[in-house]
Formats: structure tokens, C-alpha cells, sequence
């Protein structure tokens, strides 16, 4: 099953190093190697945004390249639209990028990657599946 890695995860492999987060890092070097990572444009933004130096950001701009951009549809747009009025009803907040990729993993049928621990609240309200190793904080 393929896997929509979230901002929160490439951010511990990519910009920090730390050894409390070895196994999801590990994790995602393991989806990487199967072929399963899927990346979002929203998430590639994201993940870019911020960087300070231009010579950092050409680097990890670069890196990022290896993953093409999963190709989304009105419906997975309209879908997270319905996701963020969904939530918003049960008294959850969530941010338009997050509603995308549960919409986007939903219509595909993909695991989502994360430690946001706001997708624990989507998922009372969503079908969304969550990686299991990830450890959502």
C-alpha cells in the first residue's frame, strides 16, 4: 500500500537529528526503498518553506525532486473540503493541507505517515488509515 508522508515526518528525517526518532525515520527510509512514499505539492511546499539559506533550500529542493508530485483530481479538493466541514461540525480543527491529505488518501486508499496528532481527531470523523509505526504525538 502506498503511503502519503506527511510534513511532520520528512521534517525529522530531513532537517533535524535525533536519536528518539531513529524508528520513524527508519520507517520512512523503509517506504522510500519499497517504492511506496507519495508525495503531495502541498507537502513539498511546506517542507521548503522557511528555509533560510538558498543554497540549503537548492539542496533539499533537489532531494525532493526524486519524488514526483501525486496527481490529484476536483474530487480530492472538493473531498477535503468536505473533510474540513465535516470536522469543523464536530468541533475539529484541522489545516486545508491536512484535509487534502486525507482526501487524497481516502479516494486512493493510502496509509498516511505522520505525527501530527491532529490526524487521530480526523480519524474519529474521516476513514482515514494511519501508518501504525508512526508515533503521533
Amino acid at each position: 500500500m502506498k503511503v502519503v508522508v506527511d510534513t511532520s515526518i520528512w521534517s525529522l528525517a530531513l532537517r533535524r537529528q535525533s536519536q528518539s526518532n531513529d524508528l520513524l525515520v527508519n520507517k520512512l527510509r523503509d517506504l522510500i526503498a519499497d517504492g511506496r512514499v507519495v508525495l503531495l505539492g502541498a507537502v513539498r511546499q511546506e517542507i521548503l518553506s522557511g528555509i533560510k539559506h538558498q543554497k540549503q533550500f537548492q539542496k533539499l529542493r533537489d532531494h525532493l525532486r526524486a519524488f514526483p508530485n501525486l496527481l490529484l483530481d476536483v474530487e480530492d479538493y472538493e473531498l477535503a473540503a468536505d473533510y474540513f466541514n465535516i470536522c469543523r461540525r464536530n468541533g475539529i480543527q484541522g489545516a486545508n493541507t491536512d484535509f487534502l491529505i486525507c482526501a487524497t488518501s481516502n479516494r486512493r486508499n493510502y496509509e498516511i505517515f505522520t505525527t501530527d496528532k491532529d490526524f487521530i481527531n480526523f480519524s474519529q470523523y474521516l476513514p482515514i488509515i494511519l501508518t501504525q509505526t508512526s508515533t503521533i504525538r
